[in-house]
């Protein structure tokens, strides 16, 4: 999920690859909702509807079904958060898969993301705070777990993009 954007905005965070209704399974009009409420979570349904040229039922229907798929995981509200600091935690771990240790990470209310990575870097992890020493703190949390054998931390200056 996407926090921490510095723009207003809403958005919705979809499922890379949905349980109950594969990407392939998606036809070209459930490609254009979920285009759409990417740009635009808080469209109109009959935006939405005229946009895809189909009927608000119709598309009310294809959206619960893409609810319940797992392809749409929520609508969110995109706040800018100008007081907070982010860091990147780029982790390397003694072992892996190691889901004690991930499993800690992400519980952590300042963990923002938290991806497994390939190569020599195992978990880059995105946490914020309010204050250098909060953010500190996170991060020395985060590099005592167990199997957590180094930590990288970088600031985030800037996001340039963001999903």
């Amino acid at each position: 999920m996407v926090s921490g954007v510095h723009r207003f905005g809403a958005f919705a965070t979809f499922a890379p690859a949905a349980g109950l209704l594969p990407r392939g399974r998606m036809d070209a009009i459930d490609t254009q909702i979920v285009t759409l409420l990417r740009a635009n979570a808080r469209m109109p349904l009959k935006m939405l509807a005229a946009k895809v040229e189909l009927a608000r039922s119709t598309v009310r229907e294809r959206l619960v079904r893409l609810e319940k798929a797992g392809v749409i995981l929520g609508y969110h509200a995109r706040v800018a958060d100008v007081d907070r600091l982010s860091a990147l935690l780029q982790l390397k771990l003694a072992k892996t898969p190691a889901p004690r240790t991930v499993a800690a990470i992400v519980a952590m209310p300042e963990v923002c993301r938290c991806y497994s990575l390939s190569g020599d870097v195992d978990l880059a992890v995105e946490i914020e705070a309010r204050t250098t020493a909060q953010l500190n703190t996170t991060r020395d949390r985060i590099a005592t777990l167990p199997d957590v054998v180094d930590v990288v931390t970088s600031l985030i200056l800037k996001r340039d993009k963001d999903c």
